[in-house]
């Protein structure tokens, strides 16, 4: 079995390092994935609910999207696993998300055919277009991330590709939110059609940016060709009971899903905590979030020239956790007239989101380890618990958000709110549940040696 490297002809005793040529074009593949998720979570529900949705029918369209995310990636997992082509499936899905993303922040044509301004059609409408875009936003995802246990099985350059594909996560978010900041400063917004305007602009912009960037992972990636030697030499598919016999399973499955959660609601509700609870300007809402993703791609491009063990795995996931334990009791008891050190919150926020996520990515591809008849399946399972467990949170939270206006006095002071809980203690309990299971868990990765030449020069 011969894996997809530069140099063949050093030692065969270790799982040789691949290319960094082949790390940065892995690393692009999921562009155009990042830039429109970061879209999704930041200002899907802002959008709609800025052009006349309850905040429960905005959470019932991203649930809705969610619930599709997470049935499409199990499938998905599945059907790459039994017949493979990598490639073609992140083409397929790629395609669908450019074609339907559009929708998303298109307008209610549904609305326009049966001329009804209808709470209920365009729910259903938002609903049903969210869905589609997160068909094919699986495909992507778990035929992208299954991929690099295939490329590879040299477990540092495997922690270095998802480093580096975190990295381009960091450019998809900066991205959006440099084109999200044009967008806002340039196109004034005071009718329900500058708003649609505003964000179809950015959606437009998103979609063309990311789809260079998938242009560029498909001329310069191969098939890999440990899963064409695995399915050249048999046909044996893992059942999806060995892994379910396995405790890691188990643990690796609620530290993603819980690595997740904290990402994707913090994300959610980072917009309106600028504008409502610590009422910042209206760039914040772009400066914020991309203070938070600046610092991410430093800590990812750092952590890419490191060579991983499992205790090191579980020590960054662990430091990253406490970190946002901090960040979160920062966010819960922020007073509005301190709303400049928000600021310094993100780029702490940043730095606790890199060596979680990359780590947490990480732990997947050592539970992997060697099975790569099963590793789609694994990719997809996981993604499941993430996308259904973010989307129910979402709309439990937003449900108290449209609750009377007597429970909703209950629920909200001053200094604690919906959207408080939402970004500060959600996020802090998901990380510190994170880290004690982390604590418990037996990882163990074959012995590898580090890149030794910096990745980005």
């Amino acid at each position: 079995m011969r894996n997809d490297v530069e140099n063949d002809d050093d030692d065969d005793s270790y799982p040789k390092p691949v290319g960094r040529r082949c790390v940065f074009y892995y690393g692009v593949g999921h562009m155009l994935n990042d830039i429109t998720a970061a879209c999704w979570f930041t200002y899907l529900l802002l959008f709609l609910t800025e052009i006349g949705l309850s905040p429960r029918d905005a959470a019932i369209a991203m649930l809705a999207g969610q619930i599709a995310d997470g049935f499409a990636t199990v499938f998905a997992g599945e059907l790459i696993d039994r017949f493979g082509h990598f490639k073609v499936w992140h083409g397929a899905g790629s395609i669908l998300v450019a074609i339907s993303f559009s929708s998303v922040f298109g307008g209610c044509l549904p609305c326009k055919i049966l001329a009804s301004c209808s709470s209920v059609v365009e729910t259903v409408s938002y609903s049903t277009s969210a869905a589609i875009f997160n068909v094919g936003w699986a495909a992507t995802q778990v035929s992208h991330m299954s991929m690099v246990n295939c490329i590879s099985l040299n477990s540092s350059s495997r922690v270095v590709m998802t480093s580096c594909r975190n990295a381009f996560t960091m450019v998809a978010n900066l991205s959006l939110y440099a084109v999200a900041l044009v967008v806002f400063s340039s196109i004034k917004a005071t009718t329900h059609a500058d708003i649609e305007n505003q964000y179809r602009w950015i959606a437009y912009t998103s979609i063309f940016i990311g789809c260079c960037f998938v242009g560029i992972f498909h001329l310069g990636t191969k098939e890999p060709r440990l899963k064409i030697c695995v399915h050249g030499t048999s046909n044996a598919r893992i059942s999806w009971a060995y892994w379910f016999k396995k405790v890691l399973y188990y643990q690796v499955g609620l530290v993603y899903m819980l690595t997740r959660l904290v990402q994707n609601v913090s994300q959610v509700y980072l917009a309106f905590y600028v504008m409502d609870d610590l009422q910042m300007a209206k760039s914040a809402k772009a400066l914020v979030p991309a203070m938070i993703y600046m610092s991410s791609f430093f800590v990812s491009v750092i952590m890419q020239e490191m060579s991983w063990t499992g205790q090191r795995l579980k020590a960054y996931y662990s430091a990253g956790g406490i970190l946002w334990v901090f960040c979160g009791a920062g966010i819960l008891f922020l007073p509005r007239n301190m709303s400049a050190f928000m600021y310094v919150i993100s780029v702490l926020i940043g730095i606790a989101n890199a060596l979680m996520t990359v780590t947490g990515v990480s732990m997947q591809s050592i539970l992997v380890g060697s099975d790569l008849n099963g590793c789609a399946f694994v990719y997809g399972s996981l993604s499941f618990l993430d996308k259904i467990s973010c989307g129910l949170a979402v709309f439990a939270l937003q449900s108290f958000q449209s609750s009377s206006p007597k429970t909703e006095e209950a629920l909200s002071t001053d200094y604690f709110s919906v959207t408080r809980y939402g970004l500060g203690l959600l996020p802090a309990v998901c990380s510190l549940a994170g880290v004690a299971i982390t604590y418990t868990m037996k990882l163990q990765t074959q012995d590898s040696k580090s890149l030794m030449e910096p990745l980005l020069e």
